[in-house]
């Protein structure tokens, strides 16, 4: 196991691999070292016709992770309050358990959207091509086009947990993804931005696998 590990076992950091948020430490720093060695495993990931589109956005300088918190903040405003938001969702589930997984989890959220500019890094995954314009606009090119990054950023985020770095996938900046673009010279016309996803050490490594309902409530074998 390589210096700086933490003992997982494959299950368990698969089932341990969580959104957080409260427990992020803003002020340890995460040197690029670290970084880099879980883009060394991110990028081991496939693509769609092995295009390897990615790129990845890491954002340091502090002024610039403050704009980028603060448009976070903006749009997190106007999604709590609507009925698919994490407050608002399963709110009235007679499954106690689910109710009170997502009244925690609303807390963490509404945490996140005040302090996300302070995480020591923001990383923003982009894959080449955009999806939201008519000629692209099409299940199968946003189910490709998704495919292609989602799972080298999840490997960054698992590499990164295995390290004892937090992270969490977000999205609302995309609601500001265009000054986004500006304020980091992404080149918004050839790049998509799929997620805004803070990275710090974690205060305390022991993380526990989360409340789901029986997976037989999700499954389905030959037919629906």
């Amino acid at each position: 196991m390589a210096e700086g590990q933490l003992e997982l076992s494959n299950d368990e950091l698969l089932s341990t691999t969580r959104a957080v948020r409260k427990r992020l430490d803003f002020d340890r720093p995460v040197p690029m070292s670290a970084i880099k060695e879980c883009m060394e495993l991110a990028v081991q990931a496939p693509s769609g016709s092995n295009a390897q589109g990615w790129q990845f956005v890491f954002v340091t300088d502090p002024d610039k992770r403050a704009q980028i918190g603060e448009y976070y903040r903006q749009a997190f405003s106007q999604y709590r309050d609507m009925p698919f938001a994490i407050h608002n969702l399963h709110a009235e589930s007679a499954d106690q358990s689910l109710s009170s997984s997502q009244q925690r989890s609303a807390s963490s959220a509404d945490y996140l959207a005040e302090n996300m500019g302070k995480a020591p890094v923001l990383m923003i995954p982009c894959i080449a091509g955009r999806i939201d314009n008519p000629e692209g606009a099409n299940v199968s090119a946003q189910a490709g086009t998704m495919g292609s990054i989602i799972p080298a950023a999840w490997s960054f985020m698992l590499a990164a947990r295995a390290r004892g770095i937090g992270t969490a996938w977000t999205t609302l900046h995309l609601a500001h993804e265009k000054a986004v673009a500006e304020l980091l010279g992404i080149p918004y016309e050839s790049f998509t931005q799929v997620a805004l996803i803070p990275i710090a050490y974690t205060k305390g490594t022991d993380f526990k696998a989360a409340y789901r309902p029986p997976v037989e409530t999700v499954m389905h074998v030959d037919q629906w």
